[in-house]
């Protein structure tokens, strides 16, 4: 049992940074109809974005995150500024592409300006741990879940009671109705851009400082979490968060059982099992665990 609850603890913290990474996906994709390939690109440069705030520049490692996760958010809300804005119109498969260009543009771009070696962050845990009932807890994976529940929460309070939110929801639901009404399509795309950003800069940064350190391959964290974001549901940002959980505790038990039960499949079963469980969820429910069902009138 203790070995089951500590896979789950270890589950629960990666799914944690999963959901981060899937709810940014979720929230271009509501407001623009639009998969953002890029977010692997914005999760590494967020990375690295914290790690000279707190490492190079030695400012502290809370103001650290939030000055990376800003300037992740100028980056996307001014990429969609200067570029997607000239696409609005646009079929939806050059916008994807031109996310892929994105993507393909950072990623010289950081080995460029902080080179391929392993870079440690600065952070107030390091390899810090904590034991109850037998159960070891990384202070980073406890501050790794507890970030992922303050934002998730600020998210949602966020789309609820403010303004702003209700204009993103309105623009979801139905951009022609919403521009009728006087809102701003164009901002709601900034901000959602901004946010997307930012959250997979807050995922960068909660990955980066663990012991396995910064690396550029840090973005491909993001590929992990497609499948939470298609499980949950294109549509949904509940969704999002309940995929990042699932998957991230399937990995988890399928990696601490590996030996006992999946030894005949190789050492890296871990890494297929979230699309493997992904394919199954989509053959009973094509639209995700919370997804919105597709209603055609004939």
């Amino acid at each position: 049992m203790t070995t089951f609850l500590q896979n789950c603890f270890a589950g629960l913290a990666l799914g944690s940074t999963y959901a981060l990474v899937a709810l940014g996906f979720v929230v271009i994709y509501k407001s623009t109809g639009v998969i953002n390939f890029a977010q692997g690109g914005l999760l590494a440069l967020g990375a690295y974005l914290g790690y000279t705030f707190s490492t190079n520049l030695a400012i502290a490692f809370g103001v650290a995150i939030l000055l990376a996760c800003a300037s992740a958010a100028l980056v996307g809300a001014g990429f969609e500024r200067i570029v997607l804005r000239r696409m609005v119109g646009q079929p939806p498969f050059a916008v994807i592409m031109i996310t892929i260009g994105l993507l393909f543009v950072l990623e010289p771009l950081i080995t460029a300006i902080w080179g391929f070696d392993n870079l440690q962050v600065t952070n107030p845990w390091n390899i810090r741990t904590v034991e109850a009932g037998g159960i070891v807890f990384g202070v980073r994976d406890l501050w790794t879940i507890g970030l992922t529940a303050a934002v998730v929460v600020a998210f949602f309070l966020f789309f609820r009671y403010t303004s702003l939110g209700l204009a993103m929801r309105a623009t979801a639901f139905d951009p022609e109705a919403a521009l009728a009404q006087g809102i701003s399509a164009r901002r709601v795309y900034a901000v959602s851009w901004a946010i997307a950003s930012a959250l997979a800069a807050l995922a960068g940064i909660t990955m980066a400082a663990g012991p396995g350190g910064l690396t550029p391959s840090i973005g491909f964290i993001a590929l992990a979490a497609f499948p939470a974001m298609i499980l949950g549901g294109l549509d949904s940002p509940a969704g999002a968060v309940l995929g990042g959980i699932v998957i991230g505790l399937a990995e988890a038990l399928t990696r601490g059982y590996q030996d006992q039960l999946f030894s005949w499949a190789g050492d890296n079963v871990s890494i297929i099992v979230p699309y493997l469980l992904m394919i199954v969820i989509l053959l009973i429910r094509p639209y995700g665990l919370l997804g919105t069902k597709d209603v055609r009138r004939i």
